[in-house]
């Protein structure tokens, strides 16, 4: 293909693209940063291209890894796609899928996300692969992530193994001009061979797949597809520099940059585990100090067997924690070759206003009922862009998916057994609600716990770029009713209703809180749909104005409800309103005790 037919891409593009362009057949996913765009761009694709294929947005990370899995086992290639922190929800099915093995050639791509920009850990997911035994490939740019998805399909087959495949956010969200491929129909028949001895292996059997499982990482450590690379063969001495994703693409102009090019031989390594046997050899055997780059965790540096010349994370030369940004990459270079140390960059302090929920966001006037409800009560909530009722008071505590209503039941019991109540009220998603938190709800209610748990309801998963929940159903499928669901777990007390109707909303929390003192599990369903959701028709509403002279200043509706509408002026002690982004949600006319604020 000529230049002039090359596209830009976003790294989660290119990946997607990669994926298809090599016969991917079944994709799944559930929506997570840095991983979010990869099944959106392989269902466009899809649906433009005709392909047959099945792709899933998946109820919860495990259910996507164990579809696209069963997908594998029946001979074609498949894909699950998710960010770090998911991983560990489909831990469990890929720890035994390593054991199994595969068929068709079967990739799990987990995105990370040092920094962490967007995350409740910054963990290193090649962690994960090293504890359950599958190989990683760690790209360092969006051309290469597409590239490396043919190759882990490759890898897949060639040993009969599930292949990780973990962009970072840098690379997920970068932008490259690539010049697209052919997309590749193998034609395959689903066909899945009965083995109980394998696919339903009893323990007397997994001692044996554990032997073959460690013999196929042993033919990986020498697959030379995956090699590491020589990326400047010229270059002579005893030291040497190597490195992994990210970080090895910003080396790599670093190094050309600082004029060290010809001087520090360096690697780039694509498989970080199993680390190849041969190229460890070759290094120890080569040179006298090493410097290792990776993110976020020392994988490369722990497999290399005389770690007395490496400096690395382990060796505490390189930052155990953050992004290698250039900046740090370029010092740590320039001291590894003994130049002068950079200018170091000194980012700029102070800002501008903090993240909080966007004007008319019926989860403002959610958090404000609940805190007017139970204005002492402990507040758990969950992962969305309802986390940022930390800014309203309403959150207490987020601890990860479907975390809240265990947590509710964990503050209930800690009170109930030392003779105190309290109220408490958790506030989850309704993408959430699906994907984690039915399990931890059946368990409250069978044992007695008394909370009043709100499901946040904006019909689609926000945060994440509005994809859908179950209760949006699917044409081949049916939509599931919350409000039966939440019945369905034996709640008694299970009612709906809209929060931009504030005192109507307001007295139903009250109603639902007074319920949990003596009767168990209250649930309310606060219904309103996401304003920026382009899916949904939004009423057209009066926006608002502010009467100066009745407005005091108090700054209730600034600081308490924190409307980004809603501007205060300092000097004139006054409220204003921006009409550029107001929504007329008229939240705020409950809200202002003197009744200063009026519509239009």
């Amino acid at each position: 293909m000529s230049e002039t037919q090359r596209v830009l891409m976003q790294g989660n593009e290119a990946l997607a693209r990669g994926l298809v362009e090599h016969g991917c057949a079944v994709a799944t996913s559930y929506p997570g940063t840095p991983a979010s765009e990869i099944l959106a761009v392989i269902k466009a694709l899809q649906q433009a291209e005709e392909l047959p294929m099945h792709v899933e947005w998946a109820v919860n990370e495990k259910v996507a890894f164990e579809i696209a899995y069963a997908a594998s086992q029946s001979g074609l290639r498949a894909v699950t796609a998710m960010k770090q922190v998911g991983l560990n929800v489909a831990a469990d099915p890929l720890a035994s899928a390593a054991y199994l093995g595969t068929v068709g050639g079967f990739v799990v791509v987990c995105a990370d996300d040092p920094g962490p920009h967007s995350s409740q850990t910054e963990q290193d997911s090649r962690l994960m692969a090293m504890l359950y035994k599958v190989p990683v490939l760690d790209p360092s740019s969006p051309a290469e992530a597409g590239e490396l998805a043919g190759k882990a399909f490759e890898l897949s087959e060639a040993f009969r193994i599930p292949v990780m495949l973990r962009p970072t956010t840098r690379v997920c969200h970068a932008c490259q001009d690539i010049a697209p491929g052919p997309l590749q129909r193998l034609n395959r028949v689903a066909d899945f061979q009965k083995e109980p001895s394998r696919w339903a292996a009893t323990p007397v059997h997994r001692y044996r797949l554990h032997l073959e499982l460690n013999e196929k990482l042993r033919q990986i450590a020498a697959w030379e597809p995956t090699a590491p690379l020589r990326l400047n063969p010229g270059a002579g001495g005893k030291r040497g520099v190597i490195a992994s994703g990210v970080a090895a693409a910003h080396a790599r102009e670093l190094l050309q940059a600082l004029g060290l090019w010809d001087e520090l031989p360096f690697f780039q390594v694509v498989q970080p585990y199993p680390l190849h046997t041969a190229f460890i050899d070759e290094i120890i055997a080569s040179y006298d100090e090493l410097l290792v780059l990776e993110e976020t965790t020392g994988v490369i540096e722990m497999q290399l067997r005389d770690r007395s010349r490496v400096r690395g994370k382990l060796s505490g030369v390189v930052p155990e924690a953050g992004e290698l940004l250039p900046e740090i990459v370029e010092r740590l270079l320039a001291e590894f070759a003994g130049l002068p140390a950079p200018m170091q960059f000194t980012p700029p302090t102070g800002g501008g206003r903090r993240p909080t929920l966007c004007p008319g966001c019926p989860h403002r006037a959610s958090f404000y009922a609940i805190k007017k409800a139970a204005p002492k009560g402990i507040y758990p909530s969950d992962i969305g862009c309802y986390t940022l009722g930390l800014n309203l008071g309403g959150v207490d505590t987020v601890l990860c998916m479907g975390g809240a209503v265990g947590q509710a039941a964990g503050f209930y019991q800690a009170y109930r057994i030392t003779g105190q109540e309290r109220d408490i009220v958790a506030t989850v998603g309704d993408s959430t609600f699906f994907h984690a938190c039915i399990p931890p709800l059946v368990d409250a209610v069978v044992q007695g716990a008394r909370f009043v748990l709100t499901i946040l309801d904006n019909s689609t998963t926000a945060m994440t770029g509005n994809q859908p929940t179950p209760a949006h159903g699917t044409p081949q499928g049916r939509s599931v009713n919350i409000e039966e669901l939440v019945r369905g777990c034996g709640v008694q007390f299970c009612r709906t209703g809209d929060p931009l109707d504030l005192p109507a909303f307001t007295a139903l929390m009250k109603e639902a809180v007074t319920f949990s003192h003596t009767d168990g599990v209250a649930v309310v369903i606060a219904r309103s749909p996401c304003l920026v959701d382009r899916s949904v028709k939004q009423p057209r509403r009066p926006q608002v104005n502010v009467d100066a002279a009745a407005c005091t200043g108090c700054r209730l509706c600034t600081r308490q409800f924190e409307c980004p509408a809603l501007l205060y002026d300092a000097v004139s002690n006054k409220v204003t309103v921006d009409l550029m982004i107001c929504t007329g949600c008229a939240v705020c006319l409950e809200v202002c005790p003197t009744k200063a604020i009026g519509q239009v």
